[in-house]
């Protein structure tokens, strides 16, 4: 008998860790609601978990309510997210909670250099934990997004040409050198995926799809609740789909590829005559302040893109899709044309029909992605689970 209760007390702790785990904090109240337990052993089984230092609980408001928000304790270590972009760089140091305590962006060149860009990521991880006054040793891992089909075993980029100078480099390993701290590589569509699977918009369906737009366009799948990347990481390169067969040769060697119509030079090539040298932020910018000719170009983009995903959505069927990336910044002028090219090209779903939705995250997605496969990635969580067995044991 006092097996059995040990054995269901230990059932019942390990669901409230998961759902702290998955969420990075919630109220006693939401704790309830997401594991189906009593109030009465949620109050306790986290009042064992906080004089244990596995958990922590802070002041909170829920609904105009004073609450009582539940996290795992942030000494348990850190991580650190990085999205190497095709121009731009962002860092985050995060703890298991899932809270950012740092971060910085800066500008990369184009075609940049790999042990140029891996230095600088180095450099900011440092630094970064130095602003927080941390070290290197309380780092558990680093999560890193490329915005490339990546094979998650070697860390290589699975397709040669997609991002020049980086073709047989294994990522993680340089950056393991750099920083003596384990490092997992994935796409960056991927990780825009599993964040907004796991805390965005998509985080109520089991099956979705993630489409990242920006200087590149690209999608994370997901299945059954986990992401799927296909054999060496090509599942959801849809910037390779070929969308005008007598089109310009992409960097992939194929002709006329998504990427060619509505990636990079490609994007702003019609707004030249018309506005000058524009970069894509400039282009969000305008858009949203109402100027014709940008919104013109997002919504062509949107309707190519929609084309390809709707394709996407007759293969695999998924209950959401979620729009992110920079250009989703454009809101609705991006959005509503890629939804009606969808929708319009898919077969009618009468007892549920897609979903096709704005990035909660916004672009934060795959920088909280590459955060999270930090994560899932380490011990941080299996420290939580053997010293809540502990627990158990003693209280048993």
């Amino acid at each position: 008998m006092a097996g059995s209760q040990s054995s269901l007390r230990e059932a019942n702790r390990a669901k409230i860790v998961e759902a702290v785990k998955q969420y990075g904090g919630l109220t006693q109240v939401e704790l309830t609601g997401a594991t189906g337990l009593s109030p009465a052993t949620v109050s306790t089984i986290v009042k064992e978990l906080v004089a244990a230092g596995l958990v922590e609980v802070r002041g909170t408001v829920r609904s105009g309510r004073r609450a009582q928000l539940v996290t795992i304790a942030h000494r348990l270590g850190l991580v650190a997210g990085v999205v190497v972009g095709q121009r731009h760089l962002r860092v985050a140091i995060a703890d298991a909670s899932h809270e950012v305590v740092a971060e910085q962006a800066l500008p990369l060149p184009a075609e940049h250099k790999v042990d140029t860009s891996l230095d600088r990521v180095a450099l900011l991880v440092v630094d970064l934990l130095e602003r927080i006054g941390a070290n290197l040793d309380e780092l558990l891992g680093i999560g890193l997004g490329l915005p490339a089909p990546v094979d998650v075993d070697t860390g290589l980029i699975s397709v040669r040409g997609i991002m020049r100078g980086w073709d047989d480099v294994h990522v993680a390993q340089v950056l393991e050198k750099r920083l003596s701290r384990p490092v997992f590589v994935d796409n960056d569509a991927n990780l825009g995926a599993m964040a907004e699977s796991a805390l965005g918009a998509s985080r109520h369906v089991q099956d979705s799809v993630f489409v990242g737009v920006s200087h590149g366009t690209g999608a994370g799948v997901v299945i059954g609740g986990r992401v799927h990347r296909g054999f060496a990481g090509l599942a959801g390169e849809i910037g390779h789909v070929q969308v005008d067969p007598a089109g310009r040769v992409c960097v992939c060697g194929n002709r006329g590829c998504l990427d060619t119509v509505v990636g990079g030079s490609a994007f702003l090539a019609p707004l030249r005559d018309s506005h000058g040298n524009l970069t894509l932020r400039d282009v969000v910018q305008y858009a949203n302040e109402g100027d014709l000719g940008c919104r013109q170009v997002v919504a062509d983009a949107g309707r190519v893109v929609g084309q390809v995903v709707a394709g996407l959505t007759t293969v695999l069927n998924p209950q959401c899709i979620v729009v992110g990336g920079e250009l989703a910044q454009t809101g609705d002028v991006l959005l509503e044309p890629l939804r009606e090219a969808v929708l319009r090209r898919t077969l009618v779903n009468r007892v549920a029909p897609v979903e096709v939705v704005p990035a909660e995250l916004g672009t934060r997605a795959e920088l909280t992605g590459a955060l999270l496969l930090a994560l899932q990635s380490t011990d941080v969580f299996d420290r939580v689970d053997e010293a809540g067995a502990g627990i158990v044991e003693e209280i048993g």
